[in-house]
């Protein structure tokens, strides 16, 4: 069996571009995969064009090594747009080789260790009564794990000091509206400083939060270094992070209590078993990342089905939530959700299929970008 074709479909879903990619053989064969780098997706297609170059004739059934050529065989190595380019060909590949061999993929990746797969919730309001209400609407729907936020995230100007301080009052009263038995996160989308999220930590009753995502940028990982000390708030890292290479600092030096690993952006099942074991031996439990459509889902469910040390996945289906990207006819079968857990699949691959004629008519490419925010005194800040 070689591999024909690459393909690939840029779409959109609810409220954002899907880049759907789509590997075929000779035999008849195909598998399906989806880029992470969302609102860059032209580059990433881009990226898939030059890897179909030499990917056309090999043998589907050896991802691993194919990743290696793909990571390897260039002298500029790696970052997100390649790194996508090579998540959606090897989730492909191994939703191929789960077909010809008949099984689930998580069975190629050593067999599941759950039959359902936890979520956290996604719960936003831009008031602290709309919070509170979705929040007991999800809680009452099955979640025990949630992550809340702010609805109106792409206004300017944003000024992170106000913003802390409103975000401390609100979390301080969620968690006396949940109780202590809801997980509860926040997640800051590195958009403050170093000062800013300890001063964010430290303004909440100790208790407060069990976990706070992406409280800042991460090229520098002395920065998370010195923040650790600061607080004790687990902190929940990795969404943006391209390889094993990017996550190493945050496992070696203890930085990263949760792993926010995105199969679609890291390389991959190939590349994200290596991550999962790295952090089992390191005692840091998986949260992955999961922005995007049920591609991305399903191969999310079937990775952490076949891992030990899992915690939650990133689920947008709380009863108040309505960013639409799993819904799409385009998809015919995808991940069954009950209550707040993704059951596990059985089916061979990643257990999803597509109406490729609906496909064909989906809502095509829109150019976009992810929200352009400014401060007060008209400078640049993070989204």
């Amino acid at each position: 069996m070689k591999i024909s074709a690459i393909k690939t479909y840029p779409i959109w879903v609810g409220d954002r571009n899907q880049l759907i990619l789509k590997v075929e053989t000779d035999e008849g064969l195909f598998g399906w995969g989806e880029s992470g780098l969302s609102s860059r997706e032209l580059a990433v297609m881009g990226a898939v064009r030059h890897f179909e170059q030499f990917l056309i004739g090999r043998d589907p059934m050896l991802p691993g090594p194919l990743w290696q050529e793909m990571y390897r065989s260039q002298y500029f190595e790696g970052g997100r747009v390649l790194t996508s380019a090579m998540s959606a060909i090897d989730i492909a590949l191994h939703d191929i080789r789960g077909k010809a061999l008949g099984v689930p993929v998580h069975q190629l990746l050593g067999g599941k260790h759950r039959e359902s797969v936890p979520t956290f919730g996604c719960v936003r309001s831009d008031t602290v009564e709309g919070l509170n209400e979705a929040a007991l609407a999800a809680r009452e729907a099955g979640w025990d794990c949630l992550r809340l936020g702010w609805m109106n995230d792409a206004e300017s100007p944003y000024e992170p000091r106000q913003h802390i301080s409103q975000m401390a009052k609100w979390m301080t009263s969620m968690r006396e509206s949940l109780g202590s038995d809801v997980v509860l996160g926040i997640d800051y989308h590195h958009r403050l400083s170093v000062a800013e999220a300890a001063s964010f930590c430290q303004r909440m009753p100790r208790g407060t939060l069990d976990f706070l995502e992406e409280p800042i940028r991460d090229e520098t990982p002395a920065a998370y270094a010195a923040l650790r000390t600061m607080t004790d708030i687990p902190f929940a890292i990795g969404e943006e992070f391209a390889s094993k290479w990017q996550f190493l600092p945050y496992i070696e030096q203890g930085l990263a209590q949760f792993a926010r690993l995105d199969i679609c952006n890291v390389g991959g099942f190939t590349e994200a078993m290596k991550v999962a074991g790295w952090c089992e031996a390191h005692y840091i439990d998986l949260m992955p990342h999961n922005p995007l459509g049920p591609i991305c889902t399903a191969a999310t469910v079937q990775l952490s089905a076949a891992i030990p040390n899992l915690s939650y996945v990133e689920c947008w289906e709380t009863p108040m939530e309505s960013m639409a990207r799993q819904e799409s006819p385009i998809f015919t079968k995808r991940m069954e959700l009950a209550g707040s857990v993704y059951l596990v699949p059985n089916e061979p691959g990643l257990g999803i299929e597509i109406d490729e004629a609906a496909l064909e008519q989906a809502d095509p490419f829109r150019f976009y970008e992810m929200p352009h925010l400014q401060r007060s005194d008209g400078s640049v800040t993070n989204w």
